[in-house]
């Protein structure tokens, strides 16, 4: 398996979060992440990896599916592209209409058809051609105007890896169809094949591919735990945060990721979680997941506990486990990630 990273601008202070990721390179950490919602924003920090960084991949997880045009993502990739020494990898993502309409102001609706244009002048732009598409969603160059086709001046380079963050069905289908690579979250691997892997493998046999031809990269926190009372303690700590993806993330009406836990065996767990959250029941909305749902949905427990769940992992059809190692200072996070390095299989 390989191995990556995530972080992002301003989950820690700069110097650390930079600190970070240079020594997980020197670790031997294949990939960092860099991702972006609601905070930083991504391309400035992968440039600034780009030059501190000789051998790590930098990807974009994720740049958010309207927020810029889809030739200026095209733009932001090569140029990154060209900054790293062709290191980098574009993920993209439709993000949710919290984020999408209510801090950027643009409509969320249609994300299948918006990703899918959107790849479609993409991929124009890295094979250096000019610029012309007319879609449901996008039309360039833009119908009634002064404008016409434009080829973007820094030239082609069709070897820039897309990945997508998907969770529902038929982006996933879409992933399968269309990517180099899934980025996936809220990953249960003995509920996968269906919730997932069903979804891109029918995706990828429409393009006449295989599964093996995408990059299956999943992520959890790790943590190592002494004993007993220090895994009961972790469990604990953890509720509020599945919580909050299974009630927060997202709306009553659209929440991908309670869907696709609720697809991995926890929908009633989810259903009750984002009922209470929903209602303003924080704690009670916490306290209803429970200790296998924590435990199946993160790497965290005993040394020999975290070695069979990646394990497990590894044989679910994970390629590139993303690691996100606990720890309150820099020097035990990535304590955290030695640790967990030394478990990966082959």
């Amino acid at each position: 398996m390989r191995t990556a990273v995530q972080l992002s601008g301003d989950a820690a202070p700069w110097p650390e979060a930079v600190d970070f990721a240079v020594e997980a390179e020197r670790l031997g950490v294949d990939m960092v992440w860099v991702a972006e919602a609601w905070g930083a924003d991504g391309p400035s920090v992968l440039g600034y990896l780009a030059a501190r960084t000789e051998r790590m991949i930098l990807g974009s997880g994720i740049l958010q599916l309207g927020v810029r045009s889809a030739a200026m993502m095209a733009q932001t990739a090569l140029t990154l592209a060209k900054m790293s020494d062709n290191r980098f990898v574009l993920g993209l993502g439709a993000s949710g209409p919290q984020v999408m309409e209510g801090l950027h102001g643009v409509p969320f609706a249609h994300p299948l058809g918006r990703m899918r244009e959107t790849i479609d002048v993409i991929r124009q732009a890295f094979a250096g051609d000019r610029i012309a598409y007319q879609g449901r969603h996008l039309q360039l160059p833009l119908p009634g105007g002064e404008g016409k086709s434009l080829r973007l001046s820094l030239g082609a380079n069709d070897q820039i890896p897309v990945y997508l963050a998907t969770l529902s069905p038929k982006l996933l289908e879409l992933t399968g169809e269309v990517a180099d690579g899934w980025i996936g979250t809220s990953f249960v691997p003995e509920g996968s094949d269906e919730a997932y892997f069903s979804h891109l493998r029918a995706g990828a046999a429409r393009a006449g591919r295989d599964l093996d031809q995408i990059d299956i990269c999943q992520g959890a926190e790790v943590a190592f735990a002494r004993d007993e009372a220090e895994l009961t303690s972790m469990i604990e700590a953890r509720r509020p945060g599945l919580a909050f993806s299974l009630g927060g993330m997202g709306s009553a009406s659209s929440n991908f990721y309670n869907s696709a836990y609720g697809r991995q065996g926890f929908a009633e767990v989810a259903a009750e979680s984002q009922r209470l959250w929903v209602s303003g029941d924080r704690a009670g909305a916490a306290a209803v997941v429970p200790d296998e749902m924590v435990l199946a949905t993160t790497l965290i427990g005993t040394e020999d506990m975290v070695a069979e769940r990646l394990g497990v992992w590894r044989g679910a059809g994970v390629d590139t486990v993303r690691l996100y190692p606990a720890g309150d200072s820099l020097d035990k996070r990535l304590h955290t990630l030695a640790r967990a390095l030394e478990l990966i299989p082959d």
